[in-house]
């Protein structure tokens, strides 16, 4: 970074104050963190080690933060991850967070669903909707399902789930508020069947029926479970939609892109590359920012500060 010294008048004290103004180079990343702390332990209580991965946070009507995410004992199993851990406290950064009972339990008889990945809640007219990857014995045909809470506590199932059915093992789901309507982000591969690592949108007026799918992000990877798209998280800051997925550098990596265009970012678009997995990106009730971090063998949940440079 380089530095330029301007003069400016201090008008009370009638001296000549010199400022440093940082000016940006063009290769510094637009968004940073700073250092991670632990606010949450799912080994609590526990007879053997935990680990919680896709999560995320929400603030309730009453002021009390949730936080739900996958969790099962360690080492890791996806395929058997059939729980979500919640978690409560009465300010984002308070640490320990409460440990509570498993928010949401896998049905397999009714439902039929395979495990409990990644939740994501947004909050609509008094009812708080939960969309989560409820997987299915096909990969290509991987089912995103819809609960629904007034209260935070207690969950009740969608009679009209699958809200979304896609492969290769669709799942991370996002929703966002984009002009006047919804507009949920998932992973999965450019076709079902697998491909290149792919961001796919849809979207929706009600929350409830969701149309075709549009590719929004592709990364110049193929394969199929895993991959590079994972966790998407966009975040509206002005006229730029910023993207955050992963991994990157191994296991513990999110990169960061920036858009005008909330259906289109290109892999050149890069603004920073944060050590996070499965990250999610808070604003607290001061206007801070945090973005957290989890996964196998991580041993919780952690949150840092976010620097936004943009």
């Amino acid at each position: 970074m380089t530095i330029v010294i301007r003069a400016a008048f201090a008008l009370q004290l009638g001296i000549l104050c010199l400022v440093a103004a940082p000016v940006m180079s063009k290769n510094e990343p637009l968004v940073t963190a700073g250092k991670f702390v632990k606010i949450y332990d799912p080994s609590v209580g526990e007879q053997e080690k935990w680990y919680i991965n896709d999560h995320c946070f929400i603030r309730g009507a009453n002021g009390m933060w949730h936080l739900y995410g996958i969790t099962h004992a360690e080492p890791a199993n996806p395929l058997d991850e059939d729980n979500f851990a919640h978690a409560i406290a009465m300010s984002l950064t308070q640490s320990p967070w409460d440990k509570k009972p498993f928010a949401l339990s896998v049905d397999w008889q009714v439902w039929n669903e395979r495990h409990l990945w990644a939740p994501h809640i947004v909050f609509h007219k008094g009812i708080y909707y939960m969309f989560y990857c409820a997987g299915d014995k096909d990969s290509t045909k991987y089912k995103i399902h819809l609960a629904t809470s007034r209260d935070l506590w207690v969950w009740k199932r969608h009679p009209k789930n699958p809200m979304v059915v896609d492969g290769f093992d669709a799942r991370d789901p996002f929703v966002l508020r984009v002009g006047d309507q919804w507009v949920m982000y998932y992973t999965a591969t450019s076709d079902p069947s697998g491909g290149y690592h792919i961001v796919a949108c849809r979207t929706s007026k009600d929350l409830i029926t969701w149309g075709e799918r549009k590719v929004v992000f592709t990364f110049p990877e193929k394969g199929t479970f895993g991959g590079p798209t994972e966790s998407p998280f966009v975040v509206r800051r002005g006229e730029y939609y910023y993207l955050f997925c992963g991994p990157r550098d191994g296991y513990r990596g999110t990169a960061v892109y920036r858009s005008k265009d909330p259906f289109h970012w290109n892999k050149d678009d890069e603004a920073g590359l944060i050590k996070s997995h499965a990250a999610e990106v808070i604003q607290d009730t001061d206007g801070k920012w945090y973005i957290s971090h989890c996964g196998w063998g991580q041993g919780g949940v952690y949150l840092a500060p976010l620097y936004w440079r943009d």
